[in-house]
């Protein structure tokens, strides 16, 4: 069998900060790659877990934005290397007050990118792993069991459910355009 052309993919970036002007600049820095914001979530408490208070302080916010373009996934991998750069460049006193968590949504799954290995995560290249977070089934996106305790909660819900129904429209309009007729979904 042939392998099909893959379709786009939507960038997403689930920020946590404990400065909202850094995030701002974060946002600002990210949106030249990726493309103007088309979808910013409230802003959510994390306080599933201390692991970063001692870096970020106190208190930790959990915020989504999702990036106009559409993109190739194999962009992931430099994602979260310039990701990084970004969360380094915005350092006070050696500690990050903003982390940037890039993934992207497409038709039937959340997948974010991670710097570490763990058993579920796929290697893609120099380092960066693809980390299956979300599927979607029968309407929801339902969490893997290795997922971060936050992404477990229903608290992300409905932002991701609308990432994907903007996801969906650009998706017909690029098919449109593009007349790709065997592509998957």
């Amino acid at each position: 069998m042939n392998p099909l052309q893959p379709v786009p993919v939507k960038f997403f970036v689930g920020a946590l900060f404990s400065d909202p002007e850094l995030l701002t600049q974060a946002i600002q820095k990210l949106e030249p790659i990726f493309g103007n914001c088309d979808l910013v979530s409230k802003r959510f408490n994390f306080d599933q877990t201390d692991y970063y208070c001692a870096e970020m302080g106190r208190p930790i916010f959990r915020q989504f934005f999702g990036f106009k373009n559409l993109l190739p996934s194999e962009l992931l991998p430099q994602a979260k290397l310039t990701t990084n750069y970004i969360e380094n460049l915005l350092k006070i006193a050696d500690h990050r007050k903003v982390n940037l968590d890039v993934g992207y949504l497409d038709y039937d799954k959340v997948t974010l990118a991670s710097a570490k290995y763990s058993c579920h995560k796929i290697h893609l290249s120099g380092g960066i792993y693809a980390d299956p977070t979300l599927h979607y089934a029968k309407g929801q996106f339902k969490p893997y069991p290795w997922a971060f305790l936050d992404f477990q909660t229903e608290a992300y819900t409905a932002f991701f459910l609308e990432l994907r129904a903007i996801y969906k429209k650009q998706l017909r309009e690029w098919r449109q355009i593009f007349r790709l007729e065997n592509s998957p979904k």
